[in-house]
């Protein structure tokens, strides 16, 4: 069953006017076929097309399920984003697939890139929830100044991955925690500074290697959150 995106579902009936599009001009549906209607918070609504318009196709529903995200504690990516945008919405897509609650750019001290536009990113993530059959849209944050997350309140437990040999890390394989929530730091391209490292783990974060390779800055997210996956299946 075709699968369609729209945070108000519930109030309007109507889906926005992308959408709309697609169903009705791409896929050709057309009044009584029946979609899938999710609205990114967890609720599924399988739908009946009472008026096939591009612009506003209108839907009734037929059944209301809540598929809640399957991995339980809530994961946080916080990345500078790379230079090169394409690799950024790469990362995005594909925490997304496996599952990501929230992911916040950072602006960092060799951040490469300063600035970034969500509204593409969100487009990603629309796409890549509804490939992957989820109903949880991730929240993605405005570029952010790593002092403010560093000291942002978080029920949960805080890493900060970095390649700097010689501050001690621990191996965030073993260290994470699948019954606590996780807020996890990636750095830029040059890494983070060593006053952002101490500052971090003078906060509480904890120093992490995601292992013995060293990995691009939208890699080493990528791997993280699938190590979080992973530990959480393990358990």
């Amino acid at each position: 069953m075709h699968r369609f995106y729209a945070p108000d579902i519930m109030e309007t009936l109507i889906l926005p006017e992308e959408e709309s599009g697609h169903c009705v001009r791409v896929l050709r549906l057309k009044e009584g076929d029946e979609i899938e209607v999710v609205d990114g918070t967890g609720k599924c609504l399988q739908c009946r097309i009472t008026l096939a318009h591009h612009k506003r196709c209108a839907v009734e529903v037929v059944e209301v399920s809540e598929q809640l995200p399957h991995w339980g504690k809530s994961i946080v990516v916080a990345i500078a984003p790379t230079k090169n945008l394409d690799r950024m919405e790469w990362m995005v897509e594909k925490c997304t697939e496996m599952g990501v609650d929230r992911i916040v750019p950072l602006r960092c001290r060799y951040s490469e890139r300063k600035e970034l536009k969500r509204e593409r990113l969100n487009k990603i993530a629309v796409s890549a929830m509804k490939q992957s059959l989820k109903c949880t849209l991730p929240q993605i944050d405005e570029m952010t100044p790593i002092s403010e997350v560093i000291g942002m309140p978080f029920d949960g437990r805080k890493y900060i991955a970095y390649c700097d040999p010689s501050v001690p890390r621990l191996l965030f394989a073993k260290e994470y925690d699948p019954d606590s929530n996780a807020l996890i730091m990636i750095g830029p391209e040059g890494d983070f500074s060593p006053e952002e490292i101490k500052a971090a783990i003078d906060a509480g974060f904890l120093p992490i290697s995601l292992g013995d390779s060293r990995l691009r800055t939208e890699t080493a997210a990528v791997m993280a959150c699938a190590m979080c996956h992973t530990a959480k299946q393990m358990k």
